[in-house]
């Protein structure tokens, strides 16, 4: 058997200057992309939670407006008013009933609103669409929005929430 007794002062030495250096960079390296993918996963997330909101905002106005628009007696309804300011970008909705007028923000950051009433084809062999000469004649409404927000104070809007449906009135 062979023993043999190691010094310990080589093991105990300090890193020298080049192996310190060498440490740093790669540390440094390494913070660097680990720094890089959390903010790009923060914006990430952020866009996605900015997106989520904004898709459950348009989808509840929608269904509102569907409501609304679906029971129709006629395409005008006192009661109901649904007013756009486009320097504002808001979407208001007033409901009165009974004397009582309430009112409700329905989209905010629209950058794109457009409705559209089509009447019957007066032809019965065509499913075609045919744009409303009065309202009376209006049997459809194509609503279309678009919605856009920008995330972490951007300069440019990069969640974006695109809606379009087309309601049938029901009682006309």
């Amino acid at each position: 058997m062979d023993f043999t007794i190691t010094s310990t002062k080589r093991r105990c030495r300090g890193m020298t200057l080049v192996e310190t250096l060498i440490a740093t960079g790669i540390g440094t390296v390494i913070l660097t992309a680990v720094m890089a993918v959390s903010l790009f996963s923060a914006r990430s997330f952020a866009a996605l939670g900015n997106y989520v909101d904004l898709d459950i905002k348009s989808r509840q106005a929608l269904d509102l407006m569907s409501q609304d628009t679906y029971t129709l007696s006629y395409t005008y309804d006192p009661t109901v008013q649904t007013t756009n300011n486009p320097t504002g970008q808001t979407l208001t909705r007033t409901k009165t009933k009974a004397g009582v007028t309430a009112s409700k923000v329905l989209l905010t950051g629209c950058t794109y609103l457009k409705f559209d009433m089509f009447q019957r084809s007066p032809q019965t062999s065509t499913y075609d669409l045919y744009t409303a000469s009065s309202p009376a004649t209006c049997k459809l409404i194509q609503l279309t929005w678009v919605c856009s927000r920008d995330v972490l104070r951007g300069r440019f809007s990069n969640t974006e929430s695109v809606q379009s449906a087309k309601v049938v009135i029901r009682k006309q």
